[in-house]
């Protein structure tokens, strides 16, 4: 019995998680893997991060990328999804729209009013950059419930 997921569960499994796991390059290779909150936008993952932020410039340097989402804390609950592919800048206002009112609607339970945080705080996070990830190959996925335990 194969471990694997569909094309179709994987991407049920990737918009129905909360956090992701998303991994960009330093100008040295070094790897950075940072969580963000993400909606999935006909099956690219899309995000929105400040602009001022290091993962923007990592990204202009080598759009090169993954995306990572896993859940379970049994061995038989363990399943995950993760895909390589490219990041892109998303500067389409109507797209930067559509993506801004979906992860607002997905987090909205689960972000502090901005109004309530410091000064400094709602400075970084007044100016949005919109990022789009965009698999490309394999998708690498497992479900450990679907093994035969015995």
């Amino acid at each position: 019995m194969s471990i694997r997921l569909t094309v179709d569960e994987a991407w049920e499994a990737v918009e129905s998680a909360h956090t992701g796991i998303l991994t960009t390059l330093r100008r040295d290779g070094m790897p950075i893997a940072l969580p963000v909150w993400f909606v999935v936008d006909d099956r690219s993952v899309a995000l929105m991060t400040p602009a001022g932020t290091k993962k923007i410039a990592r990204i202009r340097h080598d759009p090169r990328a993954s995306f990572l989402v896993e859940s379970g804390e049994q061995y038989a609950e363990l399943r995950g999804v993760h895909l390589t592919g490219r990041v892109e800048a998303v500067e389409d206002a109507t797209a930067t729209s559509r993506i801004e009112a979906a992860v607002q609607e997905k987090y909205a339970a689960f972000r502090p009013p901005a109004d309530s945080l410091p000064a400094a705080a709602q400075a970084y996070y007044a100016k949005q950059a919109f990022l789009r990830f965009v698999p490309e190959g394999r998708i690498l996925t497992w479900d450990n419930a679907r093994l035969v335990m015995k």
